[in-house]
């Protein structure tokens, strides 16, 4: 998957063999964002939401529905194992 940024948007596209597979990219919004600059590999799942809950003034118990669900349609799209 390639990742840019435009307009202050993160767009993720996958990569695959042919151009006619190209069918979708995925914008992120900032928080989405933040999650996908996050988990890259060095972190587990606790200390990720323990990092977005010292940027966002937002409950534990909603980081870590927001995390796993995010996480949940990176894993559908197949940006992360």
């Amino acid at each position: 998957i390639v990742s840019r940024e435009i307009d202050n948007e993160l767009i993720l596209m996958p990569i695959y063999k042919t151009n006619k597979d190209i069918n979708k990219m995925y914008a992120l919004n900032e928080t989405a964002s933040k999650m996908w600059d996050l988990i890259d590999g060095k972190l587990n799942l606790d200390e990720i939401a323990d990092k977005l809950g010292s940027i966002y003034d937002v409950e534990r118990d909603k980081i870590e529905a927001d995390l796993s669900e995010f996480i949940k349609d990176m894993k559908k799209i197949k940006s992360i194992d």
